[in-house]
């Protein structure tokens, strides 16, 4: 990699990371994927005994304290994994359940819940979406009701990533009347509390190996020192956090299409048609020259993306952007290597058929290409203003 990003101590830590793959996840992908689900606790313990699950956070929680990057590499070297679902249950982790925690939570509850999660302790899961309210998050209708010190918790998520193992949720939900996003706030609810439930595990399209669930909430009991942040900041908050949530995402993507794309390499230069390795076909070498020239402008775009990010500035619009560019070229990388393939792509024997499956959440999950080019036309201001009635 660049030393204008990386130097020394950062190579080697990617060394690191890949050598866990390496050792720790791809082993075991068939099996987890057969299982349907990968052992979020033995794994996240190795991790939080390497130091990998707070890499950014302070080091007084356990965290590294390290700059960005090396985030950044965390990121890349998992999404090189066989299979999506242990990559993304980890970015959950990481990247999508404790970041409004470890920004805006109070002392006591990064004591009690920050601290495990990065030490590998407790696995954590993201509850915002609903039957009714994936992308359009102002929707949702789960409700936090203020009881004396407490609120009682009633509802249901969908979608929930980590969802039948964790231990902790980061749980946005309504706590006014006030219509679209004004009347929400963030919780931390423990998932071993009277009235939680895991309504059933979602049978899905691809990221088999990952465990996600529709949970259900019956007078869940949670302090009011559960709280994240102010009440009704809630959507605010969780703005703040899809921000490195995305960004997470595009850079896991990164990682998978390169790897996916260096097999299919490896594959052409074996696999002989009419005489020859099929690799020297102009077509084939010229496409596959072409898939790399888009991945590599997609890290840069993802690099700028971190530059903003550790310099404090509003990232929104180019995360935007990285995970839109993200999800659509990895269904393009998905499809293309796999034509290569020919049949050998559609049977499960090679990796193609898995990636095809799990290419295509990118563009659903964590944001819909939709709401990401919504996003993109506000800040651009492309449409005009509408004069109020």
């Amino acid at each position: 990699m660049s030393s204008i990003y990386f130097n020394d101590e950062h190579n080697a830590f990617r060394q690191l990371v890949r050598k866990f793959v390496e050792t720790e996840i791809n082993p075991h992908i068939e099996a987890w994927e057969e299982a349907g689900i990968f052992p979020a606790h033995d794994l996240f313990k190795k991790m939080g005994d390497l130091g990998l699950l707070g890499l950014t956070y302070p080091e007084k929680y356990g965290g590294g304290g390290v700059d960005y990057w090396y985030q950044v590499i965390l990121m890349e070297e998992i999404g090189r994994a066989h299979a999506s679902g242990p990559p993304l249950g980890i970015a959950v982790q990481t990247d999508m359940a404790t970041p409004a925690l470890a920004e805006n939570g109070s002392e006591a509850l990064k004591q009690k819940y920050l601290v495990p999660a990065i030490a590998g302790d407790k696995v954590a899961a993201i509850a915002v979406s609903e039957a009714g309210a994936g992308s359009d998050v102002a929707a949702i209708k789960t409700w936090a009701k203020r009881d004396g010190d407490d609120y009682l918790i009633n509802g249901s998520k969908m979608w929930i990533t980590n969802g039948t193992q964790a231990d902790f949720l980061c749980l946005l939900a309504r706590t006014s009347d006030e219509k679209g996003f004004r009347g929400m706030s963030l919780f931390v609810v423990d998932t071993d509390l009277p009235g939680f439930s895991v309504s059933r595990k979602l049978d899905k399209l691809g990221h088999r190996s990952s465990d996600t669930a529709i949970l259900a909430f019956d007078d869940v009991r949670v302090p009011v020192a559960n709280r994240i942040g102010a009440e009704g900041m809630g959507f605010i908050l969780q703005m703040r956090q899809f921000q490195r949530e995305r960004l997470a995402g595009s850079l896991l993507a990164l990682g998978g299409m390169e790897n996916i794309v260096r097999q299919t390499i490896a594959y052409c230069r074996e696999r002989e048609t009419f005489g020859q390795p099929l690799i020297d076909n102009q077509y084939i070498h010229f496409r596959i020259a072409e898939l790399l020239t888009e991945i590599e402008a997609l890290r840069q775009l993802c690099y700028h993306c971190v530059r903003l990010y550790a310099a404090g500035e509003d990232a929104t619009k180019e995360v935007s952007m990285a995970k839109l560019k993200g999800g659509r070229l990895a269904r393009e990388v998905a499809d293309t290597c796999l034509q290569v393939h020919g049949g050998m792509g559609y049977v499960e024997e090679y990796p193609l058929a898995r990636y095809f499956r799990d290419a295509r959440l990118m563009s659903i999950g964590g944001g819909a290409d939709e709401i990401m080019l919504g996003i993109i036309a506000k800040y651009e201001e492309i449409l005009p203003r509408r004069k109020k009635i």
